[in-house]
C-alpha cells in the first residue's frame, strides 16, 4: 500500500479485530495531540483511499492525531472479511478500535462519523463512554424508510427536469431496494444532481475514487476494493432496510455535534429535527446551506471548526 507524508507522526498498523483484519493509519504534525477517530461512511467504501482528501480539505493533523480506519471488509481486506460485516459486527468492531485508541492515547477520542458510519458511532458510543470525548456526527443514517421516501421524493421532483437524469430519474425503481443495481443507480442519480458532493457529479466522484483507489491498494488492491465494497453493502442491505433509531435509540451521554447539508435528499428537516431529542446525548445540530451528503468535504471549514471546539 503507498503512502506519503509529510507529517510527523504518520504510520499504518495492523490488527487483529474480532478475527478481522484491519488497518489504522494515524497521522499528525507533532506528538501529543488529541485523537481523533475517523468512522467512514457507505456501506463498504474505503476509507484508507480517502487520506489525502481529509487532509487536502480538513487538514485535522495540525490539531489532532488522526486514527483513520479501514473498517472490516473495506479496501483490499481479505473477501473472507466482507463476507462477515453486520451493522452490529461493525459496532462491536468500533468499539474494540475506540479501547485501543484509548490505550495508545490514554485520551478519549472524538469521532469523526460519516452517514452510516454515525449510525455506528452513535451505537458504540452508547458503551463506551469512558473513551469517547464527543461525536461529531455526519449525515446520519436514522430511519430509511424516510430517508429513501424522501429521496424518491427529490428525484422525481428534481432528477426529470434534468435533460442528464430525466430517463434515470423515471426508470428508478420506488423503494425499498433489495439488491445492488437500483441502490447504486440511486446514487449515481443522487450525485448528479448535487446531493451528495455539491457541484461534483458521479462520473467525477468514481474517477476521482478510481485515482485514489489505485494509488493506494495498486491495480490488484483497487480490484478487491471494488469487490468488496459490492459484497459489504449486499451483506448490510437488509439491516439498513431496517434501520430505525427511531425504535430503539442509543442512549448517548457524551455530546453529539450533527451536521447536516442542507442539499442532502437523505435526510429531510423531519428527521433532522427530531433525531437529537431521541438521542437524548447533549447535542448541538448545524445544517449547512449548498451542503450535500458528504458535507464535510463541500465545508470542511465548517466541520473543522465544529471538531476544534468538540
Amino acid at each position: 500500500m503507498a503512502t506519503t507524508t509529510r507529517h510527523a507522526i504518520d504510520r499504518t498498523i495492523e490488527l487483529d479485530i474480532n478475527g478481522s483484519r484491519q488497518r489504522i493509519r494515524l497521522c499528525a504534525e507533532r506528538d501529543g495531540r488529541p485523537p481523533v477517530l475517523v468512522v467512514q461512511g457507505g456501506p463498504g467504501l474505503p476509507l484508507l483511499s480517502e487520506v489525502r482528501k481529509f487532509q487536502r480539505l480538513l487538514d485535522l493533523e495540525r490539531d489532532f492525531l488522526v486514527a483513520y480506519w479501514e473498517q472490516r471488509g473495506c479496501g483490499d481486506a481479505p473477501q473472507r472479511d466482507s463476507t462477515s460485516v453486520s451493522l452490529p459486527q461493525q459496532v462491536a468492531d468500533l468499539r474494540i478500535v475506540l479501547r485501543w485508541l484509548f490505550a495508545q492515547t490514554t485520551q478519549r477520542a472524538i469521532m469523526l462519523a460519516v452517514s452510516i458510519g454515525s449510525t455506528v458511532a452513535l451505537q458504540a458510543a452508547e458503551d463506551e463512554g469512558d473513551h469517547v470525548k464527543a461525536v461529531v456526527a455526519i449525515s446520519v443514517d436514522s430511519h430509511t424508510a424516510a430517508a429513501d421516501a424522501a429521496a424518491y421524493a427529490f428525484i422525481g421532483q428534481y432528477g426529470v427536469r434534468n435533460a442528464r437524469t430525466k430517463q434515470r430519474a423515471i426508470a428508478l425503481p420506488k423503494p425499498p431496494y433489495t439488491d445492488l443495481a437500483p441502490f447504486q443507480q440511486r446514487v449515481r442519480l443522487l450525485c448528479d444532481l448535487g446531493a451528495i458532493e455539491h457541484g461534483r457529479t458521479f462520473g467525477a466522484l468514481f474517477r476521482e475514487t478510481l485515482v485514489s483507489l489505485l494509488r493506494t491498494y495498486g491495480m490488484i488492491g483497487a480490484i478487491r476494493a471494488l469487490g468488496n465494497m459490492n459484497r459489504v453493502q449486499r451483506a448490510m442491505m437488509p439491516q439498513i432496510n431496517a434501520l430505525d433509531l427511531f425504535a430503539n435509540p442509543p442512549r448517548v451521554t457524551v455530546p453529539v455535534h450533527y451536521v447536516f447539508g442542507q442539499n442532502d435528499a437523505l435526510n429531510p428537516p423531519d428527521l433532522v429535527n427530531r433525531l437529537p431529542a431521541v438521542i437524548g446525548a447533549p447535542a448541538t445540530v448545524t445544517v449547512v446551506p449548498d451542503g450535500g451528503h458528504m458535507v464535510h468535504f463541500d465545508h470542511s471549514d465548517v466541520v473543522r471548526a465544529i471538531l476544534v471546539k468538540a
